[in-house]
């Protein structure tokens, strides 16, 4: 369901939720003229209204609302149990949120907990247990960026033995880093480092964003993921190639260009952050935005078709843009292609290479049809 509101070893594996229900994805967009406390009212409105209970929210702003905006979601929940991971990508209007990103669930949730504040939501979506874990940052900033990167790695793994999963159960993970254009290639070689000692469950590593953006802790990176663990014959988590771009590990990045993750549910598809890239593996279109967004766009419908999803079935996406002036052109693009309601967030964010404008990230979902994998 998707809701957009416009403008040491393994832990004990704990018992599965008892009550089922329906992943729920919800897109908050300020509206002209409203505040952050408004914009978390109608956030709490939509989640009343659907019956769910946040398993994770990925806040895009500027670092400095971030005091403001959680404390407004404390006044009007009382209690955040969940995680929530800030990105620093202002709108690019100016204001302070660009937007609210929010994964939620209407059955039974179980957190987990780490470092003294829950960091991790398991549910059980179509006879699937899946954990989303989120707002991982490292606790000792004065470390190599690179030496952060393991250890909030390793961290990730830790909360995921607690969850009764493993690390080989990662489909898809979230990076923002400070000042990415500075060292995306350290980092590209510490997750290899790690991933090297990891035998992936899905054979393949998972699909993964890696943005430039700073986090309110004011450490090297921020990391968010998603583990699931298949059981029985109608579940599965496979990688899906991109037709029109070769795989991202050819020119030394770590991640698959999509996953796919198939329940009794449904299907869900996850595209990791797309750009103007080649199919050998160089940049397109330097210097020309609207080409960027052209080509990223047919290289993300073409993946979308190739599982014979369409943009009609996006349940969530973010576009980023190296210069906020710029979204102005993916606007257009979005009217022209018939698509203005595509539940997408826009925010001002460095993208990994100096000369990439524009990056998308989505997801799309199709549900089950009496039971089985539509």
């Amino acid at each position: 369901m998707s809701l957009l509101v416009s403008n040491p070893g393994p832990a004990p594996v704990p018992e599965p939720a008892v009550k089922t229900g329906e992943f729920v994805s919800l897109t908050f967009r300020p509206q002209p003229g409203e505040g952050i406390q408004g914009l978390c009212r109608r956030l709490a409105a939509q989640l009343r209204k659907a019956a769910a209970t946040p398993l994770h929210l990925l806040v895009f702003g500027q670092t400095s609302a971030s005091a403001a905006t959680l404390a407004a979601i404390q006044k009007i929940f009382g209690r955040v149990d969940w995680p929530i991971t800030w990105a620093e990508g202002a709108a690019c209007d100016g204001g302070p949120v660009a937007g609210i990103q929010v994964q939620a669930f209407t059955g039974g949730v179980e957190r987990i907990a780490f470092g003294g504040r829950v960091v991790g939501s398991v549910f059980t979506e179509g006879g699937a247990r899946q954990c989303l874990v989120g707002g991982l940052t490292p606790a000792e900033k004065t470390l190599s960026r690179p030496e952060q990167t393991r250890r909030t790695l390793e961290a990730l793994q830790t909360i995921l033995a607690r969850a009764g999963f493993e690390f080989a159960d990662a489909v898809r993970t979230w990076f923002f880093l400070e000042n990415i254009l500075s060292w995306y290639d350290d980092f590209n070689r510490a997750r290899t480092e790690i991933y090297s000692g990891v035998k992936f469950r899905t054979g393949s590593r998972p699909a993964s964003t890696g943005i430039g953006a700073k986090n309110p802790a004011g450490a090297a990176l921020a990391l968010a993921a998603w583990a699931f663990r298949p059981s029985g014959k109608n579940f599965h988590a496979e990688e899906v190639a991109s037709p029109l771009q070769c795989p991202a590990p050819a020119y030394g990045s770590s991640f698959s260009r999509a996953m796919e993750i198939s329940t009794n549910a449904g299907r869900r598809l996850f595209v990791s952050g797309t750009a103007s890239i080649a199919p050998g593996g160089k940049t397109l279109w330097a210097g020309d935005v609207r080409r960027q967004v052209e080509l990223t766009m047919d290289v993300v419908e073409a993946m979308l078709r190739s599982r014979g999803f369409t943009f009609g079935d996006l349940t969530r996406a973010t576009a980023y843009f190296r210069h906020p002036t710029n979204a102005v052109v993916f606007a257009q693009w979005l009217a022209a292609n018939r698509l203005t309601p595509m539940p997408v967030i826009s925010a001002q964010c460095d993208v990994c290479r100096d000369d990439l404008l524009f990056e998308l990230e989505a997801e799309a979902e199709t549900k089950s049809l009496n039971g089985h994998p539509a």
